[in-house]
């Protein structure tokens, strides 16, 4: 049970990180203009007008082919060397516009990207929006599947608890028998067997919260890496969610007991 538990816990922090990592991006749009290789020099200033002449994108920068593999270099490292095999730059001149919009503004920046599209020798546009917004469709997917791993987690977890209190009270036949011939009632015999589950569920809960804590702190001190820049700066779930999931798990400790203890009182009485 404190399996399934930690796995549940461990798929919530990893979804809570990425959505964090997503909402921090999403929140600074930037644009890259690449650039045709060979682009006129009338070409080149029609498009850094038309970026001057929009408030919207108010700071950019031009990078050109070299700068570009310079660039590339750096953040590779020791792995640069890699790069020495190629004969010609593969890497586009390209401007890079930081765009000062807020959230409701997602159809401008759409329609600034088109009309720099359309812009003679420009070969692509790309802006970081249009990948956030993929990507947090992605993460809705990732929300569904969550609920259903964690509701078949749950199943398995009941499964478990039913089955484990099962034994006990197979175990204490001969006692439940000798209390029944002595006037004790049904709930004077199940009541133990109630309780045995919750404390099993809430220990299970605590347990598996304090391994998945234990694993963060010891990976958290690692900071994430991608091409010499940190990614992202790792956050524990919620308390919000580790009482949830504590509370989740005394309901299916206590619904377990319940199963369990309820069908040997069937079986008992035929």
């Amino acid at each position: 049970m404190g399996i399934s538990i930690l796995i549940l816990g461990a798929f919530a922090l990893l979804y809570v990180n990425i959505y964090e990592w997503v909402q921090l991006w999403g929140g600074s749009v930037s644009m890259s203009v690449y650039l045709k290789d060979g682009i006129e020099k009338a070409d080149l200033d029609r498009i850094e007008q038309f970026i001057k002449k929009h408030p919207e994108l108010h700071q950019y920068h031009y990078i050109s082919k070299e700068k570009a593999l310079q660039e590339l270099k750096d953040a590779l490292g020791e792995q640069s060397k890699f790069l020495t095999v190629l004969s010609t730059n593969p890497l586009p001149a390209s401007f890079e516009v930081e765009i000062t919009t807020s959230k409701n503004h997602g159809g401008l920046v759409k329609e600034l990207a088109q009309e720099i599209r359309g812009l003679q020798g420009v070969e692509e546009v790309q802006y970081s929006q249009a990948w956030i917004e993929r990507f947090k469709g992605t993460l809705d997917m990732i929300r569904v599947i969550g609920f259903i791993v964690g509701g078949l987690l749950a199943l398995g977890a009941l499964f478990i608890v039913t089955n484990t209190i099962k034994l006990t009270i197979y175990s204490r036949k001969e006692e439940i028998e000798i209390l029944k011939l002595v006037g004790a009632t049904d709930w004077f015999v199940k009541a133990p067997f109630v309780v045995e589950g919750m404390i099993q569920g809430v220990f299970s809960a605590l347990v598996a919260m304090a391994t998945l804590y234990g694993g963060f702190l010891a990976f958290s001190a690692k900071r994430a890496i991608f091409l010499n820049v940190a990614v992202i700066n790792l956050q524990f779930i919620p308390w919000s969610y580790v009482v949830t999931i504590v509370v989740l798990s005394f309901l299916v400790g206590a619904v377990g007991s319940l199963i369990a203890v309820g069908s040997f009182f069937e079986m008992a009485r035929s």
